[in-house]
C-alpha cells in the first residue's frame, strides 16, 4: 500500500498493491489494520455504489454536515472519473482550494475525502461505476451541496467545452459565497 499526500492536508490517494497472474489480480482495497498502521483509522459504516450512463456526468459538490458528517473513500470499479475534494473547514490554511485526482477501473487509486470537504467527481467514459465507503451513514436533513462551476472556487472539470450532465440538486445548488461552513479547520 501507498499513501500520497496531495496539497490539502487530509486528502490522501491510496493506492494498493494489485497481484495478478495469467487470471487477472487481486487487491485489498480496505484492510483496517494496514489502514491504522499507515495512519488512517476510520470505521466505515455504509457502502455506496453509483453508475453512470454517460462521460460528462457530474456529481456534487456535495458535504453532509455534522452531526453526521462523512469521511468517504472513493474508487472507481468501471471506466474513469476526475474526482475532486474542496476543503471547507472555516478557519483552514487551504479554505477553498482543491484538489483533483483521476480514478479509474485501470489505475485502481482510491481518494479519502475527510470531513470538512466538499465532495464531487465527473465521469470521464461511458458506464462508469463509483463505490465509495462512509463514515456515517446518509441523513438527508444533513445533506447539502455547493454549485459545481462556482467560479470563484475555478475547479477544472475536465470537461473542455462539453456541458456536463446533471442532477436538479446540483443545477441548482447554491455558490460558494452563498454557503456557510459547518466545519471547523484545522488553522
Amino acid at each position: 500500500m501507498e499513501i500520497e499526500t496531495t496539497p490539502l492536508s487530509g486528502v490522501v490517494i491510496v493506492r494498493q498493491r494489485r497481484f495478478g497472474d495469467a487470471r487477472g489480480w487481486f487487491c485489498e482495497t480496505w484492510n483496517a489494520d494496514r489502514m491504522r498502521a499507515a495512519g488512517l483509522d476510520l470505521d466505515f459504516v455504509q457502502d455506496n455504489h453509483s453508475f453512470s450512463a454517460s462521460a460528462g456526468t457530474l456529481r456534487g459538490l456535495h458535504y453532509q454536515s455534522p452531526p453526521r458528517a462523512q469521511d468517504k473513500l472513493v474508487r472507481c470499479t468501471r471506466g474513469a472519473i476526475w474526482d475532486v475534494a474542496v476543503d471547507v473547514r472555516a478557519g483552514s490554511p487551504t479554505y477553498g482550494r482543491w484538489t483533483g485526482a483521476e480514478l479509474s477501473a485501470e489505475n485502481g487509486a482510491q481518494l479519502l475525502v475527510p470531513v470538512g470537504f466538499l465532495h464531487g467527481f465527473v465521469t470521464l467514459l461511458p458506464h462508469t461505476e463509483v463505490q465509495y465507503k462512509c463514515t456515517d451513514v446518509y441523513a438527508p436533513e444533513c445533506d447539502g451541496a455547493v454549485r459545481w462551476d462556482d467560479p470563484e472556487l475555478g475547479i477544472d472539470w475536465h470537461l473542455g467545452s462539453h456541458a456536463p450532465v446533471l442532477s436538479e440538486k446540483d443545477t441548482n445548488a447554491p455558490l460558494f459565497r452563498d454557503f456557510t461552513s459547518p466545519f471547523e479547520g484545522e488553522g
